[in-house]
């Protein structure tokens, strides 16, 4: 007699674990168990439930189209949690909306449940919590990733019908303390059979989430606590038991929403957006040490736990901000933003109630650390505070700290494309010309994105009409930087190209003067070859081209007639340098809310763009030679297309900027010349920049070029 496992039995069935127990309480057959209360899966058993599935299947065309659901909904607010700002929201937008201009990407760095960030979710949303509890509902909520929402219906339409005979971590450890048996059973019955399922490949990274938080928000609404697992109710009865709801999430989130589990000090350093919210613990007490329970059923490592609150090591989720340390953690935060705006939520605790219960930074301190950053202003709402009833708060007011940072403006960085015409020399020349405020900008050939990454815009479109170079750049903002760094690492590996950042020259049989050229040649037309033969163009074929252009000649992005990458080898590699650069530039766009399109300029509507938004123009350049515009690829026509988009952009009262040459190497742009004369009204400023990386089959790169920045605004 074959004895399987719950989890064999349920493969074998071809059903799900939670399925196959409902049928085990519902079918009315006898199953055998041994001593220890195993429940014995046998071939008999099996038998018998596959007749009855067989039996009870309906046809296909018996089937209802959409049979009704039956399940209740849980919001982002449905959950308890010490310093939960949801009714303070009114009051938090309100300030933002009357304070606050051109903000396009929020990041919520202590975001708790995530009631805050939940207020802006018509913005990119960059969410953070230390703790994976709270992380792993952000994912849910905010998260990009699609989802069916049938089949979470189902699976929780599952759980909520079974029955769990069967101890688990969770009825070891926590039976009949914050919850009963049967409840500890089903707990840790469900979160096991969630990782089963992802495992398996059943479900996806948010559909994992949104079953995880639906268990976490159904374990807090039974808990026998007063809201907090700092302690269970003694001999508290157990009225209510355990029932998942479904968490329906806002269906137009930006796909460009980011979530992290990190230390909020060291995220800043790497975000650059509009909005910066912050609401830290104010007080000593830990939030690992309330919610150590939901942390440990996010994380499902299942540790050994101690004391009579059932805790696990919490060590490594302590806050400094609970502590004497606060002030100091408070400033290196603050100087570490780069950001528009800081608001800051701290309530007027200092002075107030018991020693625990006491804010850790003074208004005092508060007010020089930020005024270092910005101007201030403070708003207040009375707010009731959180008391376990040992403390005696009066007067509690909830303040917003809002600080307009000053513009000593975001660290400019290079793009780590060598783009032809890149404008990253230029910079100093054409960002003092640009507006400064705007609502949207569009960088029209954004090429290697030199000017977009660094106007002072959170909501920025990049267009171009390279399909490769538009691929490459989507690849950059869908993967982590770290993953990027590693599967470069891996292709370079593969093909034995060099790494000068692990060896020096010498290592290769190359010198500096020379280049690593003789070393790597074979290697790079090795690979060269084998992305050219690819069909698919996926995340690694936009990868190795990335590899192929820092290992190419002048690393540039060149395609021959049949679609080839035809460069040759070039004389440097994937250096530190090169590293630092493409790090800081995935960063960037990790952090804006940048969308990149591939379409002829021609195709990029001016409808939905207001007199707020702002077009930077940077076309091929029409008497010049560079890689972009070979094989005709810019034309007169093209030139006089583009002059009419920008005369339409001008009569809708659109900003705009153009980059152009009026003369180079003895030609003249006749074209654009006359355009100028014709519309007297914009201003034409002259600017002073040579591209040696575009002319690098010119023989006198001395040769006079006028090149200009066209302007319609004052």
């Amino acid at each position: 007699m074959g004895i399987y496992t719950g989890t064999e039995m349920a493969k074998k069935l071809n059903i799900s674990r939670s399925y196959l127990y409902y049928l085990k309480d519902h079918m009315g057959i006898h199953i055998e168990t041994r001593e220890d209360g195993k429940i014995l899966w046998t071939d008999e058993v099996y038998e018998q439930m596959a007749d009855y599935i067989e039996k009870n299947r309906l046809p296909e065309e018996a089937k209802p189209e959409q049979a009704e659901p039956g399940y209740k909904v849980i919001r982002i607010n449905n959950r308890r949690y010490l310093g939960n700002k949801y009714k303070l929201l009114p009051f938090i937008k309100g300030v933002v909306e009357q304070e606050c201009k051109d903000i396009h990407t929020v990041a919520d760095i202590f975001a708790g449940t995530g009631a805050v960030a939940s207020a802006f979710t018509d913005q990119k949303l960059i969410t953070n919590d230390n703790m994976y509890s709270n992380y792993i509902c952000h994912v849910a909520w905010f998260g990009g990733e699609s989802y069916s929402k049938d089949k979470i219906i189902r699976i929780i339409g599952e759980y909520n019908r079974i029955q769990v005979s069967e101890d688990n971590y969770m009825s070891v450890n926590f039976a009949n303390t914050y919850f009963d048996l049967e409840d500890c059973r089903k707990i840790g019955f469900i979160r096991e059979d969630i990782e089963e399922k992802y495992r398996a490949g059943e479900i996806n990274g948010r559909e994992r989430a949104l079953l995880i938080t639906s268990l976490l928000y159904g374990i807090d609404k039974i808990a026998n606590t007063c809201g907090h697992y700092d302690a269970y109710r003694k001999g508290a009865a157990f009225e209510r038991h355990l029932e998942l709801g479904v968490p329906e999430p806002e269906e137009e989130l930006n796909e460009h929403n980011v979530c992290f589990q990190m230390d909020a000090n060291e995220l800043v350093g790497k975000l650059e957006v509009d909005l910066v919210y912050i609401d830290p613990p104010y007080n000593s007490r830990q939030y690992c040490d309330a919610y150590h329970l939901l942390e440990n059923v996010a994380c499902w490592e299942k540790p050994e736990v101690f004391g009579a609150a059932r805790k696990m090591d919490r060590s490594g989720l302590k806050s400094d901000y609970c502590t004497k340390k606060a002030a100091c953690a408070f400033e290196e935060l603050i100087e570490a933003i780069h950001a528009k705006y800081i608001l800051l939520s701290y309530n007027n605790m200092a002075e107030k109630g018991n020693d625990r219960s006491n804010a850790k930074i003074s208004d005092a301190d508060i007010l020089r650390i930020l005024e270092k950053k910005g101007r201030v202003k403070v708003f207040s709402e009375d707010h009731k505070a959180f008391s376990t009833g040992k403390s005696d708060i009066q007067e509690n007011q909830e303040r917003l700290f809002l600080c307009q940072c000053f513009e000593d403006g975001k660290e400019v960085i290079p793009s780590p494309l060598n783009y032809t015409g890149g404008k990253y020399r230029l910079l100093p020349q054409i960002l003092p010309y640009f507006p400064k405020e705007m609502d949207q900008m569009v960088d029209l050939f954004c090429g290697g994105c030199n000017v977009g990454i660094n106007v002072s815009c959170g909501k920025v479109l990049f267009n171009d009409s390279s399909e490769c170079l538009i691929g490459l750049l989507k690849t950059f903002q869908k993967l982590p930087q770290e993953e990027i760094h590693e599967r470069i690492l891996r292709i370079i590996g593969e093909y034995g190209l060099s790494m000068s950042s692990s060896h020096d020259y010498e290592y290769y049989n190359c010198n500096s003067s020379g280049g690593l050229a003789p070393y790597n040649k074979e290697r790079f037309l090795k690979l060269r070859e084998d992305f050219n033969a690819r069909e698919e163009k996926d995340e690694e074929y936009y990868l190795m081209l990335y590899v192929l252009i820092v290992f190419s000649f002048n690393n540039q992005l060149r395609f021959n007639r049949k679609g080839e990458y035809n460069l040759p080898v070039g004389k440097r590699d994937y250096n530190q340098k090169l590293q630092k650069k493409l790090a800081a530039f995935i960063h960037r766009i990790h952090s804006g809310d940048y969308t990149f399109v591939n379409q002829d300029f021609r195709k990029i509507s001016l409808d939905g763009f207001t007199k707020d938004s702002f077009f930077y123009v940077d076309p091929p350049y029409l008497i010049t030679c560079a890689t972009y515009n070979e094989q005709g690829g810019w034309t007169r026509q093209d030139e006089r297309d583009l002059l009419a988009y920008l005369e339409e952009a001008d009569q809708r009262g659109i900003r705009f900027a153009l980059s152009n040459v009026l003369e180079s190497k003895g030609r003249k742009n006749e074209i654009l010349e006359a355009w100028i004369k014709e519309h007297r009204q914009f201003r034409v400023i002259p600017l002073d920049y040579g591209y040696g990386n575009s002319s690098y089959h010119g023989k006198n790169r001395k040769s006079r070029t006028k090149e200009v920045l066209v302007v319609n605004f004052t």
